[in-house]
């Protein structure tokens, strides 16, 4: 622990850092009266198609910047022109550069509809969505929320879970009859809860 502590307060290399985020266009917008801070770097490829990535939690847009890269420009990196997008990654509220919201109710949906609104300010009427952890969960509310506006989504973090099993587990109701129970115990847990004590 005394050298992870000391790493951090003595050799992590902020600046260093600073230089690689400032590398990436950066904006903020307010969206429902907080500001949103968001990365958007358009592909120089023709008709490259629009997507917005969003992190998990505790984590920050840091994490996604070595996929901005690849992603805008796929001819640099043995990819097809077509095979570009134009790439949005946006702060989670109260994360990284986002402001923190004033009051409760900022959960994944009200997040999600944030989301949509940002794309349609940058002119996407029709976007990709992808996201892990809590950014897993925004993007599939997205989809669910504006089927019209998401082509198409992918998560890293899949959560499959009836929502009759998980209120019951959360609230410690009875398992639901006829259910088949497997009990495994994995290394790590998997999916968020629903508990209003659970992040964000």
């Amino acid at each position: 622990m005394q050298e992870l502590v000391n790493y951090w307060a003595t050799k992590y290399d902020w600046r260093k850092a600073e230089a690689k985020l400032n590398g990436y266009p950066q904006f903020l917008t307010n969206i429902d009266g907080i500001d949103i801070h968001f990365i958007h770097v358009r592909s120089r490829h023709k008709n490259a198609l629009p997507l917005i990535i969003t992190h998990g939690w505790p984590g920050s847009v840091f994490e996604l910047l070595k996929v901005i890269d690849p992603l805008t420009n796929p001819t640099a990196y043995g990819g097809k022109a077509e095979d570009a997008f134009d790439v949005v990654i946006p702060s989670i509220p109260g994360y990284g550069f986002s402001e923190r919201p004033g009051s409760t109710g900022w959960g994944p949906e009200r997040i999600a509809s944030a989301w949509v609104t940002l794309m349609k300010r940058l002119g996407y009427e029709k976007f990709f969505a992808q996201g892990g952890d809590w950014g897993g969960l925004i993007t599939d509310v997205m989809a669910v929320q504006s089927p019209d506006h998401v082509i198409a989504m992918a998560t890293n973090f899949p959560c499959t879970v009836p929502a009759e099993i998980n209120n019951a587990a959360f609230a410690g109701a009875p398992v639901p009859a006829g259910l088949n129970i497997f009990i495994s115990v994995p290394e790590r847990a998997s999916c968020p809860s629903s508990s209003p004590a659970a992040p964000p």
